[in-house]
């Protein structure tokens, strides 16, 4: 009886652990994504999860490591538009247009989280490296977002610059919230701002 026990009460005690550090990581998420990883303290996530800081550094011996759950975590839940999607859509203006779409939705839903990042990125080591992911995928999106326009040299440049601005998350941020655009119309303005700089 004492062997199947043993086996029942490791099984059962990673179970706990695992989900001590699954509610660490969550916490991590909510503190993030509404006072920023600037202001997030290894206490306050400890405080958020209900447990000791003892508790928290058994499980994540740094911040880095804890940003890093975070981060695989809020990712996880959060997906970025796929790429391979936009490259199946063979007219540029039309793949332009699910684009923009897509990623306004994305940053729609992820709005806070998102400000928060890049307003802490200047200040936070951690937040930029980790960061520098999501600036790929914009980079490898623009690049995606060229394909099938015959431009070269200056003037695949300033398309190219045009698409990068119409996919960052201040563009979409600019125009509707401050100015109050709907997501639709955000997309047309952006399509027309790119059409334009392809004409010159």
């Amino acid at each position: 009886m004492a062997h199947e026990k043993r086996p029942y009460r490791k099984s059962k005690r990673a179970e706990l652990e695992e989900r001590t550090r699954l509610r660490l990581t969550e916490a991590a998420v909510e503190l993030h994504g509404s006072v920023g990883p600037a202001r997030t303290s290894m206490s306050a996530v400890a405080e958020r999860a209900g447990v000791r800081r003892s508790t928290l550094y058994r499980h994540f011996a740094d911040e880095a490591e804890l940003f890093d759950a975070c981060s695989r975590h809020w990712a996880a839940a959060n997906p970025v538009p796929d790429l391979g999607d936009w490259a199946r859509v063979r007219d540029p203006e039309e793949r332009l247009a699910v684009a923009l779409a897509q990623l306004y939705a994305f940053y729609a839903r992820n709005e806070t989280m998102l400000a928060n990042l890049l307003r802490d990125e200047s200040s936070m080591p951690i937040v930029a490296e980790r960061f520098a992911a999501f600036r790929g995928y914009l980079d490898a999106a623009r690049d995606v977002l060229l394909r099938g326009r015959g431009l070269r040299g200056r003037a695949r440049g300033e398309v190219g610059a045009a698409i990068g601005h119409a996919l960052s998350f201040r563009a979409w941020q600019s125009l509707v919230r401050e100015q109050g655009m709907r997501d639709e119309w955000a997309v047309d303005a952006m399509r027309r701002f790119v059409e334009v700089a392809a004409r010159r």
